[in-house]
């Protein structure tokens, strides 16, 4: 035992001063393990951190919320259909499902972007038409200003809630309430600013306006009953399933939809959003560190290339070592940690510069981006590199042991 701890530490050290004699050389052969490294390191960070942003999307929404809207197959669509879930099909759930907390309708009118215009500034923003319930369903409170309220709705008032980024395009007051816009031909009275939700995939999620729902109804009239998303949370969240159940029958019964003909409409729920954008992120960031782990193995093969030319250099050192005593097996031993102290430390190097590469680049994702990036990525990369040193440094080491002492020592 203890003459194997003295062969592993003379090893180390002769690894050592052999790899700092050739300094330059050894900065340049750990290269491609450095990139590899960094360039895994700065995938998985970056993933993860957009990864938590969708999560905070949707906590924001709160897990107990499920959207109802109309879906159109690709093969209708092809034809030319496109299926609606109207104003009246909001009305019959709203009257017939008791267990249901609060629910809102949320109808975009003609285009999902209508022009607004405060002044002599113009911008293009999306509206939301809707009620008051709307806020307790997404969990959105004013910055300025109230949100629309029943009283609103029951009397049409011309009355709208702006996101921030509306406010920065029509160059308004930073409290604007007060001030009046006009949207769709009418003079609308700015009552609230929400708060800043930031951007999510480069998607600005502070550009819109809400007005009350009743209001664009009178504006568009038949198209605001027959285009619309439902929004509720149901009383109790561990009986979403049945609710869902329910309002299915509910609307198939309606519409006398036989056994064979699929649902006109979809149901949403923020975990099942959660849950699919999680499996995506999972499944982008297993390909792309796959796809930049590649260059670890070009590393690897960079360093087996350096070790056996450096065999070839150290011919007649190898050939004096074992005239002296060496048996194979150490000299195998020097090389192969050799081989692996080369490519554990450019995986050090490439950790900590794929750490400052993903803070540097976390600072021009919008969204405020969290920094994380999980310890397991980090202690992977560096067993990873490991392993590299390990089976790209066996060829090296194996002809290095195998070269005969005599000719070795008769090399020049």
């Amino acid at each position: 035992m203890h003459n194997f701890f003295h062969l592993m530490v003379e090893s180390y050290r002769s690894a050592f001063v052999s790899l700092s004699s050739q300094g330059l050389r050894s900065a340049l052969t750990t290269l491609g393990i450095i990139i590899g490294v960094a360039a895994v390191i700065v995938v998985i960070g970056v993933m993860n951190a957009l990864a938590s942003n969708v999560t905070k999307q949707f906590d924001d929404l709160g897990s107990n919320m499920v959207s109802l809207r109309a879906d159109t197959r690709l093969d209708e669509a092809l034809l030319g259909v496109e299926n609606r879930l109207k104003y009246a099909d909001y009305q019959l759930l709203k009257s017939r499902m008791t267990n249901i907390e609060v629910m809102a309708p949320v109808m975009s009118p003609m285009s999902s972007f209508l022009e607004v215009q405060y002044g002599q500034h113009v911008s293009r923003t999306h509206i939301k038409a809707t009620n008051a319930q709307y806020q307790q369903v997404v969990q959105l409170y004013p910055q300025y200003g109230r949100f629309i309220n029943h009283s609103d709705d029951i009397r049409r008032r011309r009355v709208a809630v702006l996101g921030v980024s509306v406010v920065e395009q029509l160059k308004l007051p930073q409290n604007p309430v007060g001030h009046y816009l006009m949207l769709a031909g009418d003079w609308f009275k700015i009552i609230g600013v929400a708060e800043a939700k930031g951007s999510l995939f480069g998607i600005d999620q502070d550009n819109y306006i809400i007005t009350p729902f009743s209001t664009f109804r009178s504006i568009y009239n038949d198209y605001a009953t027959e285009n619309i998303e439902v929004l509720f949370i149901p009383h109790n969240i561990n009986q979403t399933d049945d609710i869902i159940d329910n309002m299915r029958d509910i609307l198939r019964n309606k519409y006398k939809l036989s056994s064979q003909e699929s649902d006109f409409f979809k149901f949403e729920t923020a975990d099942k959003l959660k849950q699919q954008f999680n499996q995506i992120f999972d499944s982008v960031t297993i390909v792309a560190s796959a796809v930049v782990g590649i260059s670890l193995l070009v590393g690897g093969i960079g360093v087996m290339n350096i070790m056996l030319m450096t065999v070839t250099e150290r011919t007649r050192e190898i050939g004096i070592r074992k005239a002296l005593g060496a048996t194979p097996n150490t000299i195998k031993l020097q090389f192969l940690i050799e081989a692996v102290l080369l490519s554990f430390f450019g995986g050090v190097i490439g950790l900590f510069l794929g750490v400052s590469l993903t803070a540097f680049i976390l600072l021009f994702i919008p969204g405020n981006a969290a920094f994380s990036i999980p310890f397991w990525a980090m202690i992977l990369s560096l067993s990873f590199t490991a392993v590299i040193g390990i089976v790209f440094g066996l060829v090296p080491a194996i002809k290095a042991a195998n070269l005969d002492p005599v000719d070795a020592l008769r090399y020049e």
